[in-house]
């Protein structure tokens, strides 16, 4: 990873408005260009700027990459295919599991997650030097700490071993890394980091500073790093924390994703955009339309679609995912598009983040990273892996996320063999399922199925239906092993910083 930055941009991330209004965010502020940063961080105010900076790293992530990962390399997406455009050929490799080190997509996801590294490194180096109020000074710290600790998390488990850069870089010999880190050792740093976090951060930011992260970010992110290593005694101690601090289910699904809900009462952490400014606005409900849909599915004429659209496609898996009277279904997919001709195309398309455009190609939905439900259902987990107790607690969680839903509850003993749910590996299954349909499009899916031993066998099942449904699948794809769980280390990466290749 070469890329750091001595200077930062502000104001490249709008974070603060929690609904469609004109208000200034408290990052609309003007650009900072060529600064050097030892000229830099002479106020509280540059610190702000700089923190703001890291979080713009979420941003680009989060517009592509973040999904890609997340869910077009599980079972719950995949891709429309395009004879005429074969740009992005790459991703659809990385859905089949035939990526190689080489490939574009790779090596962005890489280099977005250490840019904000970087960035978040670059604070945490200069904000000891500059005098403001203590706990200004803790909140911003916490902040880099939380943004750098998410990047992390990302890594590690995307790539296994890594690079751990815990510093800013100042001279061009300090570019190389030193080599990859164990995973325990990475593990352990954002552990020991989101701890901080977690004890400096505030629980609520005024209305004009809402998104930054939180307490409940940092103890959500810290839960899931626990249950990624299989620590479920200390994920329960930490969720239980997050439980206190006010958070709970809003009452209808759908509305959670509406962009005039943004940071609502469910929301924990999620990745900030403004549709009206341009450069800070998202665009999924573009990437997400099937490029044949004309304007079907975005209603925005003046944004034709190509090949940068028909991704994160939902897969028939996905579809079939849906219990009969799920209202998660509805406000999460659509089975296909009525075209111009009045006839019914069958090619679904994500419609969870399909809200309209406020621009020509400008969409102002967030992208939500952790919310309540998450929690509930982790509780439930850590609970079950505790021991399996009929009628308990986790069963009681379980049931409030399928309630909103509008779906029966389960339990031990129903009469429904559907519903039934009599020992501890029949509950981690139906949390496992539950999980998928409550957090679909949200980045969950992959990283569920590792964690919990299933990617292989489920993997492997899903793309024998691919091959089996489509004609354009290449020879070799969907051939899961473990050593395919990770990635390979972009090549660049192993070239310039002499890091050792993945099996």
């Amino acid at each position: 990873m070469k890329t750091y930055y001595k200077h930062l941009v502000a104001g490249a991330i709008l974070i603060g408005l929690t609904t469609l209004s004109c208000k200034k965010s408290f990052l609309d502020q003007s650009p900072e260009a060529s600064i050097p940063g030892s000229n830099f961080y002479k106020s509280e105010n540059d610190i702000k700027q700089a923190v703001n900076g890291a979080y713009s790293s979420l941003m680009d992530m989060g517009r592509i990459s973040y999904w890609i990962f997340g869910e077009l390399r599980s079972d719950n997406t995949t891709y429309q295919n395009n004879t005429s455009d074969r740009g992005y050929e790459q991703r659809e490799f990385i859905d089949q599991f035939l990526v190689g080190a080489t490939a574009e997509p790779i090596q962005t996801y890489w280099q977005e997650n250490y840019t904000g590294i970087a960035r978040c490194n670059e604070v945490l180096d200069r904000i000891a030097e500059v005098p403001m109020a203590n706990e200004k000074k803790n909140q911003y710290q916490a902040e880099a700490l939380f943004l750098r600790s998410f990047h992390y998390f990302n890594l590690v488990r995307q790539f296994g071993p890594i690079p751990l850069r815990l510093t800013a870089t100042k001279a061009p010999n300090e570019a190389t890394s030193g080599g990859r880190a164990p995973e325990a050792d990475v593990y352990a740093q954002i552990i020991t980091d989101l701890k901080t976090t977690a004890e400096q951060l505030p629980e609520r930011y005024p209305a004009a500073e809402a998104g930054r992260a939180t307490k409940g970010a940092a103890l959500t992110l810290l839960a899931k790093v626990h249950m990624t290593q299989k620590n479920f005694s200390e994920a329960l101690t930490v969720l239980r924390s997050v439980q206190t601090l006010g958070y709970s289910l809003m009452a209808n699904y759908e509305d959670v994703f509406k962009p005039t809900n943004k940071n609502n009462i469910e929301s924990i952490f999620e990745i900030q955009y403004l549709g009206a400014q341009p450069g800070l606005s998202s665009n999924f409900m573009y990437i997400f339309a099937p490029y044949t849909s004309g304007i079907a599915v975005t209603g925005d004429p003046g944004s034709p679609l190509g090949g940068s659209s028909g991704w994160n496609i939902p897969t028939q898996d996905m579809i079939n995912a849906y219990e009969p009277g799920d209202l998660r279904k509805n406000a999460s997919l659509a089975e296909g598009f009525t075209n111009a001709s009045g006839t019914f195309v069958n090619i679904p398309y994500v419609k969870k983040y399909n809200h309209g455009f406020v621009e020509r190609g400008r969409t102002d939905d967030n992208f939500p990273v952790m919310r309540y439900a998450d929690v509930l259902l982790m509780i439930a987990e850590c609970l079950n892996e505790q021991g399996f107790t009929p009628g308990g607690e986790a069963f009681t969680l379980l049931n409030l996320i399928r309630t909103r839903a509008n779906l029966p509850i389960k339990s031990a003993g129903n009469g429904n063999p559907l519903l039934n749910v009599d020992n501890q590996q029949a509950f981690r299954n139906a949390v496992l399922q539950e999980r998928r349909v409550e957090l679909a499009f949200e980045n969950h899916r992959w990283y569920d199925l590792v964690r919990t031993g299933n990617a292989v066998t489920i993997m492997a099942e899903h793309g024998k239906r691919e091959i089996s449904q489509k004609t354009h699948i290449p020879a070799g794809s969907y051939l899961v092993t473990d050593n395919k769980l990770i990635l390979p280390i972009p090549q660049r990466e192993v070239n310039l910083d002499n890091l050792t290749q993945n099996p």
